[in-house]
């Protein structure tokens, strides 16, 4: 499904996740005392969920208790872009089982910091358009 000849282009979940796969950066939006909060995360897609690390702070507390949460990436060329976004509930990674398994998945964190944590976003819909640059 597109509109405006081609501009936006509707993207199926498949296309969505693929380009998801993609990009190294995301971003992880949840509430923080009543207010909408967008955290800039690194991240990879593990088994069709978005898997990323963190520290101790505002942005784990925030995922533990308001998990319902969303998570958007996107990229562009000098022609478009594309914008994805996944809806869901996201979760702490407690048991050895899905700690090993998301150790498995390369995440490494950019700031050399200590981000013992891993965060699961399980999606409940996924979304993308692609988008063709006007001239």
């Amino acid at each position: 499904m597109s509109t405006h000849d081609e501009a936006v282009t509707i993207l199926s979940a498949s296309e969505s996740w693929e380009l998801l796969s993609s990009v190294p950066l995301g971003r992880l939006v949840t509430s923080v005392d009543g207010r909408p909060q967008i955290f800039p995360v690194n991240f990879v897609v593990q088994n069709r969920n978005v898997l990323f690390r963190t520290a101790e702070g505002t942005k784990l507390v925030s995922a533990a208790i308001n998990n319902q949460v969303l998570f958007e990436a996107d990229d562009h060329d000098a022609a478009g872009g594309w914008s994805v976004i996944v809806e869901g509930t996201s979760r702490t990674l407690r048991s050895d089982e899905e700690i090993a398994e998301a150790e498995h998945a390369g995440l490494l964190p950019w700031v050399a910091t200590h981000k013992p944590h891993y965060v699961c976003v399980r999606p409940t819909s996924i979304t993308g358009r692609r988008f063709r640059f006007g001239k």
